[in-house]
């Protein structure tokens, strides 16, 4: 079974946004980076 990584990073962020609003910064940057990353070794 083959899952997309990003759609998972995704709601995952906004999971973590809802519980943890003070944590927002640092959700999307790692965000960012999980799914820069990843873009770069796809």
């Amino acid at each position: 079974m083959y899952v997309q990584l990003q759609p998972v990073f995704s709601i995952l962020a906004g999971i973590l946004i809802l519980a943890i609003p003070k944590a927002l910064r640092y959700i999307v940057a790692g965000y960012l980076i999980l799914t820069g990353v990843y873009a770069l070794i796809r």
